[in-house]
């Protein structure tokens, strides 16, 4: 081959490059794909799995499923569902572990008094034996019967429900059952999702007409934080603390997420705000 020829293909090869370099990059990055998730709990914890669905269908993350198993009170922790080995319940967990494609099992921080994490460690070292690259979440409820947080408060000795809050969710379950568990499972990535700090933000904006919606403290599912005594979730309680286990779980930018709520308060805001002071050290 020619020296003039060569040159001519040396010319060819610098424009095409150019012209690749010069081309904008239009591609959008797709949403990451959903996980396939094992949650387990009680009405504290039933209607944020149950309403996860349809805000990942939302948010574009395909593959996403759940399987879900509720029971009421204590008997939804993790002990209780461990020890009843002969319920319909302690068999659906175990048969949807031993299918080996669990990649996200969740469940609350409920547990026995005289050892903590007893429940939780027996479900933990279960599940990755079929599944070994599992990753676990703890969701720290609300505290119950909200009309008597300021007596509770005091109890423990803190001057607001904020400081017994704080107690609980950094001091009993991170501190303590999560470390814990860390050490006992040291390959296994294990989270806590702070959920019932959404029921408390609601609840002290409410004290101060901070509420852009008119929404009553005890009252109708769709028009009140609470629905009866025992602390029970409102709607819009519910739909900030989906919010938070959808940017908990799947790192969601909250603040450029579309969805509509239902109501006029900035819940993507609050949700993002409880998780943005979440102790890094307890995020996924």
């Amino acid at each position: 081959m020619s020296v003039k020829n060569i040159g001519w293909i040396v010319c060819i090869l610098v424009f095409v490059s150019c012209q690749e370099d010069e081309t904008p990059n239009t591609s959008i990055e797709a949403p990451p794909d959903g996980y396939t998730m094992l949650l387990m709990g009680n009405s504290f914890f039933k209607p944020y799995a149950n309403h996860l669905d349809a805000m990942a269908l939302h948010a574009g993350l395909e593959n996403h499923e759940s399987t879900t198993v509720f029971r009421g009170g204590e008997n939804g922790r993790p002990i209780n569902f461990w020890r009843d080995t002969d319920s319909n319940e302690h068999q659906l967990i175990k048969a949807t572990l031993d299918q080996g494609n669990i990649d996200v099992f969740g469940m609350t921080s409920g547990h026995d008094p005289e050892d903590r994490t007893e429940g939780h460690r027996a479900w933990i070292e279960y599940a990755i034996e079929k599944n070994p690259n599992i990753t676990v979440f703890i969701a720290i409820p609300a505290i119950d019967f909200p009309a008597d947080w300021q007596q509770r408060a005091e109890e423990y000795g803190f001057d607001t429900i904020d400081g017994l809050y704080d107690y609980f969710i950094n001091d009993l379950v991170n501190k303590t059952m999560v470390d814990e568990l860390r050490e006992k499972f040291p390959t296994t990535t294990i989270f806590t999702i702070p959920t019932g700090l959404t029921a408390l933000h609601l609840f002290n904006m409410h004290g101060t007409n901070s509420l852009s919606d008119d929404i009553s403290l005890f009252g109708e599912k769709q028009s009140s934080i609470f629905t009866d005594a025992k602390g029970h979730q409102g709607q819009i309680v519910i739909e900030t603390g989906t919010l938070l286990w959808l940017h908990s779980i799947y790192n969601t930018d909250l603040n450029n997420f579309s969805y509509d709520t239902g109501f006029q308060t900035d819940l993507h805001g609050i949700a993002a705000q409880i998780a943005a002071q979440h102790d890094t050290n307890y995020k996924k």
